[in-house]
């Protein structure tokens, strides 16, 4: 795997735009074989898979979008930004590309639209494959919210999300990668650039909604969760102050043969922090399902 990753220009020149309720959202495909829909998190967008892209590509058709509200899609400011609104967005591609069944690895933020396209697929004929979660609040009991994400939430949220600037954002990814992996200055200006395009940091305060959104439909995913026979795999950043070891340990407490893998001395962005070992961990769980469906297979 190329260690620099993919520049954010390059990213972007990649990348592709369709119209999702007359907005314009930007998305990127590569590879061939089974499909793998990567979801990324807040605040950031797609480009937090740079490191990932082209070891995944190698091996799978690889598909990922900037949410709308973040990164280079459109940021629209009157905007009923929900999670399951997210969802529809990503199904909306999978359906733009006629793609009727798919992986799907998440983040953060994406983890919440990917537990609902897991009670949806519980609720239909089912279209998943299978699911593998990076950091991210799978259970609201166990997040622990950072104080920008706090003061997004509070009255004077819109002020706070204008008053966003780089230095705070580098203060708070600081906080949440592990002490050992560090964002670089380019990684750095690269997740600014994302958030501050198209002067995202205005909208900030409404995408934030999605905490209230986890603890609405909290029940029913982890229901799913509980009730789901698709493989699933967490891989988390140990350290993460956010999501970390705490709730990975909930994670056992409450599903059913939990798949877990924990990272040492790593945070909140294990994909960008220790990209080697995600993609090990995550090839290794794509290769059990191969040879659990040989050996279903009759002889």
């Amino acid at each position: 795997m190329d260690a620099s990753g993919i520049p954010l220009d390059d990213w972007l020149a990649q990348g592709r735009v369709f119209s999702y309720r007359g907005h314009q959202i930007r998305w990127w495909e590569a590879g061939a074989g089974e499909p793998l829909l990567l979801i990324h998190g807040f605040p950031s967008g797609s480009w937090d898979w740079h490191y990932l892209w082209d070891a995944l590509a190698a091996r799978y058709r690889v598909i990922a979008l900037d949410m709308i509200g973040f990164a280079f899609s459109d940021k629209p400011r009157h905007y009923p930004y929900d999670l399951l609104d997210q969802a529809d967005l990503q199904q909306a591609l999978m359906a733009h590309l006629q793609l009727a069944e798919y992986h799907v690895l998440a983040h953060d933020y994406g983890d919440s639209v990917a537990q609902e396209l897991l009670a949806r697929h519980q609720e239909s004929a089912g279209f998943l494959r299978s699911m593998c979660f990076l950091n991210g609040g799978l259970f609201p009991e166990t997040h622990h919210p950072v104080l920008l994400q706090k003061l997004l939430m509070s009255p004077i949220g819109s002020l706070i999300g204008r008053r966003y600037n780089r230095e705070r954002m580098a203060r708070t990814f600081g906080n949440i990668f592990g002490p050992q992996t560090q964002p670089d200055e380019r990684e750095l200006d690269a997740f600014w650039r994302m958030i501050e395009f198209n002067q995202g940091p205005r909208i900030m305060h409404l995408l934030i909604r999605y905490m209230a959104d986890r603890r609405v439909h909290r029940d029913r995913w982890v229901a799913a969760m509980q009730q789901s026979r698709l493989p699933m795999r967490v891989i988390d950043g140990a350290v993460d102050p956010v999501s970390g070891a705490h709730m990975v340990e909930r994670y056992r407490q409450l599903i059913p043969n939990p798949d877990t893998v924990l990272l040492p001395h790593i945070g909140h962005y294990p994909q960008v922090e220790a990209p080697d070992q995600v993609l090990e961990h995550y090839l290794a769980f794509r290769q059990r399902l191969v040879e659990r469906t040989a050996e279903a297979v009759p002889a």
